[in-house]
């Protein structure tokens, strides 16, 4: 782990966090880095960026007083990412977390080689979300 590392990481997050980074400038960012996904816990207020090598680096978020709610509601998460896409007027990160928090979305795994994002909620209910232009895998 370098120092270079750990500034893009915060920089991608405060770039999230601020509005002054899309999503598709942060996974450039540290792809190019050479980070291959990050985690992002709604709960604890925490990111987590990870290398191939198994080091990463951990981050505290941002924290509102939005609780994550007990049931996973799909259709509400798939419309803030919906939203998030077509960066609708209004839109900021940090409305989409508490969106999708009401929505009873405890974290996501971003996996920048699956090219995809696995939102779940509190009791194991998930939703994966294809990179825009990524053909969707079939699971056997």
């Amino acid at each position: 782990m370098v120092t270079e590392h750990k500034e893009v990481a915060r920089q991608c997050l405060e770039g999230a966090e601020s509005g002054k980074m899309t999503f598709p400038q942060i996974v450039g960012a540290l792809t190019a880095s050479g980070f291959e996904g990050y985690l992002v816990d709604l709960r604890l207020n925490q990111a987590s960026y990870y290398l191939p090598d198994g080091m990463g680096v951990e981050l505290p978020t941002h924290v509102t007083n939005v609780a994550v709610a007990a049931a996973f509601n799909i259709e509400v998460v798939r419309t803030a990412i919906r939203e998030a896409q077509a960066l609708v007027p209004g839109y900021t990160y940090k409305g989409f977390c508490d969106k999708v928090k009401r929505a009873g979305c405890a974290g996501y795994l971003v996996s920048f080689p699956g090219r995809r994002v696995l939102y779940f909620g509190r009791t194991g209910e998930t939703h994966t979300e294809y990179f825009p232009g990524t053909q969707s895998a079939v699971s056997p």
